[in-house]
């Protein structure tokens, strides 16, 4: 499975483009999950970097029963649970 996160502190946020492509807001909420929004993360090298923001395709297993997004003054991370035992990405 493939989530979208923020690698940067500042807080997530749609790059203005990909907003323009498909009729949003820049900060509009959009699930990370999102086939558009990981498309162009990986048409643009699995990252995307612009003013405030970096844009990461993050994989985790398929087999993860619970997956949880987290984020610390806009940096964000995902815990995932595979067998009953917590990793993190």
């Amino acid at each position: 499975m493939t989530i979208i996160t923020n690698q940067c502190y500042g807080g997530f946020h749609l790059p203005q483009d990909f907003c323009d492509q498909y009729g949003l807001m820049r900060y509009s909420r959009i699930d990370r999950t999102d086939p558009r929004l990981i498309q162009y993360v990986r048409d643009h090298g699995g990252e995307v970097e612009d003013d405030s923001a970096d844009l990461v395709a993050v994989e985790i297993p398929d087999s993860c029963t619970d997956w949880e997004l987290t984020e610390y003054d806009g940096m964000e991370s995902i815990t995932y649970v595979v067998g009953g035992k917590l990793f993190h990405a």
